[in-house]
């Protein structure tokens, strides 16, 4: 069974920091580049941050020096660390693998960045 499951969401104060997990199965996951998005209420989807099955990285300018994406395929597992927590990061999370034929979501997982 394709499973991916984003956990490590919640409530953060301003200038804090989370690590959210992509956890995957079902799949070769280390043939897939995964990505990380997110969608706040009344907002379009944003792509924050990829990784491809080399380990190459791309990164939303909004998060740029603040989060850092990267994948352990022993765990097979991605990680979005996010550091500098701002206000305007509160979302839902999701977690999205494709090798660009097959394309996989994760339920998601609430931020939110809140004083």
């Amino acid at each position: 069974q394709v499973q991916l499951v984003e956990s490590g969401g919640g409530l953060v104060h301003p200038g804090g920091s989370l690590r959210l997990s992509c956890a995957a199965s079902g799949f070769t996951f280390s043939d897939y580049t995964v990505d990380w998005y997110r969608q706040a209420p009344g907002k379009q989807r944003e792509l924050v941050a990829i990784i491809n099955s080399g380990g190459s990285k791309m990164y939303g300018d909004s998060v740029k020096g603040r989060f850092t994406i990267f994948r352990d395929n022993a765990k097979i597992t991605v990680y979005l660390q996010m550091s500098s927590l701002k206000p305007e990061d509160t979302a839902a999370y999701y977690c999205h693998a494709t090798d660009f034929r097959l394309d996989y979501w994760g339920q998601g997982t609430q931020v939110t960045v809140s004083s």
